[in-house]
C-alpha cells in the first residue's frame, strides 16, 4: 500500500484527500516508480476545479521524479534502479508510489539531482516548446513574458538570457520584480501600480513587441494585444485569471496579429522529440545557464496547503510535495 492525493468531486483544496491505494505490479510496458520529489503546477488546479475535466474518482499531478522500482514485460529502454522523470500520462503524480506507461519516463542525467529536476519537467519542458517550438526565439528579439516569477517564468528568464533574448517580465510586486530581474528578466512591470502596454511601448521605443506569451488569459488579454508590433504573436498558453474569448476582428484591428493557444502534448510526441527537448532542457542546466531549485516545499499530505499557496500568488518559482 501507497499514500497518495485522490479527488472524488470539484471544489476548492478541501477536495483533496490523502488515502492508502494498492500499487501493485507493473503490467506489459509499464514500470513502477517510487517518487522522490512530486511537482506542483497552476494546471493541477484547473483539474481540481473541474476546469479541465478529469474523470472521478481520480488521482491529481502530471508531474514528478523518482526512481524505478520494476518494470515489466516489453519494457527495454528503462531499468531499475533508474533515476526518471515524467510529464505526461494519467493524472496522479501526487503519490507515493504508481505504476506508469514506460514510454513516458524520461531518463535524469547525472549532475541533476532529484529536486532540481522536479522543477523541470512540466516548468522546463514549457519554456522549451514556448521559446523554442510555439514562436521559436534566435536571439535578439524584445518580448513580453506573463508572470515572470512563477515557476516556469524564472526558467524562461534564464532561459531568454541565454539565447540573448530581452525579456520584459510582468510581475504583481517589487519583490518578485527582484527575482525575476536576478534570474535574467531584462525589464519588469510591476503590474499593481504600472500599465503594462504603456510601459512596453516606452521600452520599445513605440515599436511594441513581436510575440506574448501570456499564461493569465483574461485579465491581461487586452494589454497584451496592446503590447504587440503589427503582425506580432499572441501565444496564449495560460488562463490563471479565466479563459480568453476574443472577437478575431479585434485581431485585425490591433494589427493583423496572431493568436495561437497551445497544448504541450501537441509538441512534446513523439518520444524521441519529447527525449530530444529534455536533453536541450538539461543541457542548459549541466552548463549552469539554467538554475531551478524548490522555493516552497510541502508535504505530500498538505497538498491542499500547496494549492492554496499557489492560488493566492504566495508563490514564487517551483512548488513542490514530498512523498
Amino acid at each position: 500500500m501507497a499514500k497518495a492525493i485522490r479527488i472524488y468531486e470539484t471544489g476548492g483544496p478541501e477536495v483533496l484527500k490523502l488515502e492508502d491505494v494498492d500499487v501493485g505490479e507493473p503490467g506489459p510496458g509499464q514500470a513502477r516508480v517510487r517518487h522522490t520529489s512530486i511537482a506542483v503546477n497552476f494546471i493541477d488546479i484547473y483539474f481540481r476545479t473541474g476546469l479541465y475535466p478529469l474523470p472521478r474518482p481520480n488521482g491529481l499531478g502530471s508531474d514528478a521524479v523518482g526512481v524505478v522500482e520494476a518494470v515489466g514485460p516489453g519494457v527495454t529502454d528503462i531499468r531499475v534502479g533508474d533515476r526518471v522523470g515524467y510529464l505526461i500520462g494519467p493524472q496522479g503524480s501526487y503519490s507515493q508510489v504508481r505504476v506508469m506507461p514506460a514510454d513516458v519516463l524520461i531518463p535524469l542525467p547525472d549532475g541533476v539531482s532529484d529536486r532540481t529536476a522536479s522543477t523541470l519537467m512540466m516548468k522546463g519542458m514549457t519554456a522549451q516548446y514556448l521559446f523554442r517550438q510555439v514562436y521559436p526565439l534566435q536571439g535578439g528579439e524584445t518580448i513580453l513574458y506573463h508572470a515572470a516569477a512563477g515557476g516556469v517564468g524564472l526558467i524562461a528568464c534564464q532561459w531568454a538570457r541565454a539565447l540573448g533574448v530581452t525579456m520584459i517580465g510582468t510581475v504583481s510586486s517589487d519583490e518578485k520584480a527582484e527575482i525575476a530581474k536576478a534570474n535574467g528578466c531584462t525589464h519588469t512591470i510591476v503590474t499593481t501600480r504600472e500599465n503594462i502596454a504603456e510601459r512596453v511601448r516606452e521600452i520599445t521605443n513605440g515599436k511594441g513587441v513581436p510575440v506574448v506569451y501570456d499564461s493569465v488569459g483574461k485579465d491581461t488579454l487586452m494589454a497584451s494585444l496592446d503590447s504587440l508590433s503589427p503582425r506580432g504573436t499572441l501565444v496564449s498558453n495560460g488562463t490563471s485569471s479565466g479563459p480568453v474569448v476574443i472577437d478575431s476582428m479585434l485581431l485585425a484591428a490591433k494589427g493583423s496579429l496572431w493568436l495561437t493557444r497551445p497544448a504541450m502534448m501537441h509538441y512534446i510526441q513523439p518520444r524521441a522529440h519529447m527525449l530530444s527537448m529534455a536533453d536541450e532542457l538539461f543541457g542548459h542546466v549541466l552548463t549552469g545557464k539554467i538554475v531551478s531549485e524548490p522555493r516552497q516545499s510541502f508535504a505530500l499530505a498538505d497538498a491542499a496547503d500547496a494549492h492554496r499557496a499557489l492560488e493566492s500568488r504566495k508563490t514564487t518559482g517551483a512548488t513542490v510535495l514530498v512523498p
